[in-house]
């Protein structure tokens, strides 16, 4: 089901607007669903990750409650980032 949004703006605003809309073959109207639409993605995405991130937290809490967890020294996890990036660099 589709629904309406409105707003309010100054004429002056409203003017350029459709101006400007309408010089790139569009409707004042459809820049703002436009906006609307690549808004709502963005959202979707942001709330995937958060979700995404959420599950990695509570996984690496379990495994820390169920004694599955390595712990690795600073130096050590230096150093495996670093040969991580390195091996990127040398295979890009």
């Amino acid at each position: 089901m589709d629904t309406r949004i409105q707003f309010r703006v100054d004429e002056e605003t409203k003017r350029l607007a459709q101006l400007m809309a309408e010089s790139q073959g569009r409707t004042l109207s459809d820049a703002c669903r436009e906006l609307t639409e690549e808004l709502a993605e963005q959202q979707r995405k942001v709330m995937t990750h958060d979700q995404w991130l959420t599950e990695q937290v509570n996984a690496a809490f379990s495994k820390l409650e169920s004694g599955q967890s390595e712990f690795v020294s600073h130096e050590d996890a230096r150093m495996d980032m670093e040969a991580r990036k390195s091996k990127i660099r040398n295979t890009g």
